[in-house]
């Protein structure tokens, strides 16, 4: 063994672990640009008179371009490693919000949205990529740590931002909370790197690939295309509470109404939102980490069935104050673990080598899912409420959950054995 190799091997942990944390907070900073989204959507309406659905339109087209361009900036990543497009990212993260600031037509706000999508998207997937080649051993752990930052980033933020928009404006909010997160990224993109050979530990507790498969493979796969039609039933009901849950709260007249929990008093709304992002966060590791012990398809039963069962609730029972809190609560908690269980379980199946790539593509489909936002409010105004909208979305998750174990379990078993035949016979015919 070379000097450099053992010098490589000698030092995984900490290296991955500085990587890691430095991912998370990368995440953190672009967390406001989708969480913190739905408080600046009454003031902008308030001030322009565009109508909810107008400008919701621009949470569409952030969704679309965040997610639809990772596979790309995946491939730049896999290429020329994680620094640069992080970097990159954080500057139109920063340009995002400050055009934000100063957008006084639908085109400029679009435009706004499209530029914060791809500096958030290539940030996001770089982050996860990185998370999921470090981590090997503790794949599901690791990438919901990372998916946490942007899941539970903006909770300590949401109070900060709800009072500068009532003290100077949404415009000044939009600037300098902007100008701040991307420098943020910035800073930090500079520390990131991809592992060099050597510096991971091998997984020695769940089933792994033992070949890495090309994105052009991956495509070719039934097993992606279940994942990703699993991804967007889940994936819709969440995006649809995420940017919905202020008009929501007002539609249910219960928004300003003070909530008593936990020692805290604070108005619905606000407390919704803040709890919300907490638990959207702390579920990404937690259900990452019981998918490394259990199975990730056992585990996407029972989270997506709990999510089936908390839209549903929230239906019955959200008009009273404190069942909102606690309910939207729950629904965040059981939505957010589609972002470590979906790129841990697609790295396992396909290997690490362009895990950056393959994931990104699965991450796709939260775009695909963020085309039914829009429709929420359709369908809402045409049903004369909420009711069917949380009803529709209940039912996709519950059957997301049966094809976890009717179909995805079954797929994956019959892939592991057709890898194993194969090298057993690259073994006796090499």
């Amino acid at each position: 063994m070379s000097l450099a190799t053992t010098a490589v091997t000698a030092r995984p942990a900490s290296i991955r672990w500085l990587q890691l944390v430095a991912g998370i907070i990368c995440m953190v900073m672009i967390a406001n640009l989708q969480y913190g989204w739905t408080l600046f959507v009454s003031p902008i309406d308030e001030k322009y008179h565009w109508g909810r659905a107008a400008i919701q339109v621009a949470f569409t087209i952030f969704v679309l371009t965040e997610t639809w361009l990772v596979p790309v900036e995946g491939w730049l990543v896999d290429r020329f490693g994680p620094k640069i497009v992080v970097f990159v990212g954080g500057v139109l993260v920063a340009i995002a919000w400050a055009m934000n600031s100063a957008a006084d037509t639908l085109t400029m706000l679009y435009l706004a949205a499209a530029i914060g999508g791809i500096g958030a998207g290539g940030v996001y997937g770089t982050c996860i990529g990185n998370a999921l080649k470090w981590f090997p051993d503790r794949r599901g752990l690791a990438a919901g740590l990372t998916a946490a930052g942007f899941g539970a980033g903006s909770a300590l933020t949401i109070i900060p931002i709800q009072g500068m928009i009532q003290a100077s404006g949404f415009e000044a909010t939009f600037l300098w909370f902007g100008i701040g997160q991307g420098l943020v990224v910035v800073a930090l993109s500079l520390m990131l790197r991809a592992p060099q050979v050597g510096e991971v530990p091998p997984s020695t507790r769940l089933k792994q690939s033992a070949r890495d498969y090309t994105p052009l493979e991956v495509l070719a796969s039934p097993i992606f295309w279940v994942m990703y039609a699993m991804f967007v039933l889940v994936g819709a009901g969440g995006l649809m509470a995420t940017a919905q849950l202020a008009p929501i709260a007002n539609d249910f007249h219960i928004a300003k109404v003070p909530v008593s929990l936990l020692g805290l008093t604070l108005p619905a709304l606000t407390f919704a939102l803040s709890i919300d992002r907490v638990l959207n966060g702390l579920t990404r590791p937690f259900f990452g980490w019981v998918s490394d012990r259990i199975g990730r398809e056992n585990t996407m039963f029972i989270a997506f069935g709990l999510e089936a069962v908390g839209i549903w609730a929230l239906s019955a029972f959200g008009r009273d104050p404190v069942m909102f809190v606690i309910l939207s609560g729950l629904v965040f908690f059981a939505w957010g673990e589609i972002y470590s269980l979906f790129p841990s379980t697609c790295t396992d199946v396909y290997g690490s080598k362009y895990a950056t790539t393959n994931a990104g593509m699965l991450y796709t489909a939260k775009g695909t899912a963020s085309l039914l936002v829009p429709l929420a409010n359709v369908l809402a105004a045409a049903s004369g409420g909420w009711h069917l909208v949380f009803i529709v979305a209940a039912l996709m998750n519950a059957v997301a959950a049966i094809m976890s174990l009717a179909v995805l379990k079954p797929l994956r078993a019959a892939h592991d054995r057709g890898t194993d035949e194969m090298r057993s016979a690259q073994v006796q015919h090499p």
